[in-house]
């Protein structure tokens, strides 16, 4: 049984303030864990990627001298091939980097966009009623421009050491010559076959084909599974990255989206028209520094938020700091659900979220006494210069189809990369051997609430759909690099990021520690918490205070954590749920 955890919190965070800049320090810095106590030592990077393969994959691309991003590209490329029911290069992402030579983070935008032709009601039956999610995500309805190679060559544009192309070798290989199945793959494979479509009247069933043998078993674990038709995808990208976009590619996803039952709109004009974003972080001004992430669509306000209202309200008693820990994820769950959406097309508080008048005034809001009722979202709008607009509730329930992975490169470059093909599998449509991504599911289904007042995250052309996915990184008081983190998991992911950053920060834990804690996620009235790793004093605490506990058997985080220790050297965190590694690299 995983070792239980009984954390007393010291005290968290003092004052902060808000930056919604680009973090930056003048001076360069030194590569990390270059210098060690006033004389030079190897330099040293790291990988944290989800699946054995992928992680060598970049670390091997580290040791040819590529960048962050190069790596990066080479884990994504794998994980799209050896872990398809979390990610692919037919899905989306956010990525933060770091540049250590200049102190700079930015924000790269990958997520899926809504094609032109989609209608508010499209998840809805003739009776107004949702066709249910499995309806949707198993359909061409569901499925998004991709957002993921677009983004991954603007950042190698930016960033990129290799000549792009080389990246995706590896992948290629595996795809020719096989991969072996892993107990995860094979799990997911046989607990989800019932969601797999069988029948041409289920769907397409190039999936079921790809995963089960001619005797309808699942494939077994440690057997050899290549993806040829994914070997000329990566072929094609790796020649010209526009060749995703325009095409035999986009001519395949577009016909698979467009098949029967329940086909959707994309067309190859929305494919054409994609383009991935260049961002300003966001960032939460802590006394240890800077927490950083990606704006809206991506939920990480929610993570700053958490956080923030942790440190405004100073020391902790230290029986109650689980109890803290969910009262700020209910306060910030509750504000994340009301405000955020595609900033493009909806006015989200992000200064107001992020503001430590805020955060002070929000924390009145928690009451033991209400503590089994859900919280209300606040008005942030209150602390934010732009005009206060009114949105409708919206508990759209993302799903966890997901992966995150950290680089840390010779220079000292950092990426925090998570992306996803939404729910398990995606839309369970293949082209080019790849999922295509269900990510329009994590529209509201509806426009507007019970009241009729629009949602913010409602279905829009070209709209991007809000993401929980939160990609961190934290620099110090100095602007060096202190922490990235980031997990899959649906919406959870807010907590379990927050999780890291608090057991790191504020609970003196090492990164392995923070991951290995019990996860708790506190989105309105029910506080989950992972039962097998909890104490039965944490858990009774929480059920103390008066919350509607519910002891879960397992959460599917799937946690990669870098910190950067005060001598200059690289601590990693991976996730036991899941099947990750830690790769060290050293340089000459």
């Amino acid at each position: 049984m995983p070792q239980k955890f009984i954390v007393l919190l010291c005290g968290l965070l003092a004052s902060a303030c808000v930056s919604t800049h680009t973090a930056e320090k003048k001076s360069p810095t030194h590569s990390l864990a270059q210098q060690l106590n006033g004389s030079a030592q190897k330099r040293v990077g790291m990988v944290v990627a989800a699946n054995p393969y992928a992680s060598k994959a970049g670390a091997d691309v580290l040791r040819a001298g590529g960048s962050a991003v190069d790596a990066a590209i080479a884990i994504e490329a794998v994980l799209s091939l050896v872990e398809p029911q979390s990610s692919g290069l037919a899905g989306g992402g956010f990525m933060v980097h770091f540049d250590n030579q200049t102190n700079t983070l930015t924000a790269y935008d990958g997520r899926e966009t809504a094609p032109e032709k989609v209608s508010p009601d499209m998840f809805l039956n003739d009776e107004g009623k949702s066709i249910d999610f499995i309806n949707a995500k198993n359909s061409g309805l569901s499925t998004g421009v991709p957002g993921m190679i677009a983004m991954l060559k603007l950042a190698h544009d930016d960033h990129g050491a290799l000549p792009w192309g080389v990246q995706f070798n590896r992948a290629k290989e595996l795809a020719l010559n096989g991969f072996e199945v892993s107990p995860r793959l094979h799990g997911m494979i046989t607990r989800f076959a019932k969601f797999i479509p069988n029948t041409p009247e289920d769907g397409p069933t190039e999936a079921r084909d790809y995963f089960f043998d001619g005797n309808g078993e699942p494939l077994a674990v440690g057997a050899l599974r290549d993806n040829k038709p994914y070997a000329k995808t990566l072929e094609l990208i790796a020649s010209d990255a526009n060749a995703f976009y325009r095409g035999r590619i986009a001519e395949e996803i577009v016909a698979q989206v467009s098949r029967l039952p329940r086909a959707g709109a994309l067309t190859l004009s929305d494919m054409a028209a994609y383009k991935a974003g260049r961002k300003r972080v966001v960032c939460a001004s802590l006394q240890l520094g800077q927490l950083c992430g990606p704006p809206p669509p991506s939920s990480w306000l929610a993570v700053g938020q958490v956080v923030g209202l942790l440190e405004s309200q100073g020391l902790l008693s230290s029986e109650l700091d689980w109890v803290a820990f969910a009262e700020a994820q209910r306060l910030a769950y509750a504000d994340r659900d009301q405000y955020v959406g595609d900033s493009d097309f909806v006015s989200v508080p992000v200064g107001g979220m992020l503001s430590p008048e805020y955060w002070r005034e929000r924390a009145k809001d928690k009451n033991q006494a209400l503590a089994n009722q859900a919280l209300k979202a606040g008005n942030p709008w209150l602390f934010e210069p732009e005009k206060k607009v009114a949105y409708g509730n919206d508990n759209t329930q993302d799903m966890a189809g997901t992966t995150h992975f950290v680089v840390v490169d010779a220079e000292g470059d950092v990426v925090s990369l998570t992306a996803s093909v939404e729910s398990i599998f995606g839309s369970t449509r293949m082209a080019g051997g790849m999922f295509l991504n269900n990510q329009l599911t994590d529209f509201a289904f509806k426009a507007v609430d019970q009241q009729g007042v629009p949602v913010a995250n409602r279905i829009e052309p070209k709209k991007r759909p809000r993401s929980s996915m939160s990609p961190t990184i934290m620099l110090d008081a100095n602007n060096e690099f202190l922490l990235a983190t980031g997990s899959p998991g649906g919406n959870s992911i807010i907590a379990y990021t927050a999780k890291t950053i608090v057991g790191t920060l504020a609970w003196g834990l090492s990164a392995q520690q923070s991951v290995e804690l019990p996860n708790l996620v506190a989105r309105g009235d029910t506080v989950r918490i992972e039962k097998e790793r909890a104490s039965d004093a944490v858990i009774q605490s929480l059920k103390a205070y008066g919350f509607n506990v519910k002891e879960s058997a397992g959460e599917n985080s799937g946690l990669s954590v870098v910190r950067r220790l005060p001598n200059g050297e690289l601590e990693g965190g991976v996730d036991p749920r899941r099947e990750g590694t830690i790769e060290r690299v050293e340089f000459d």
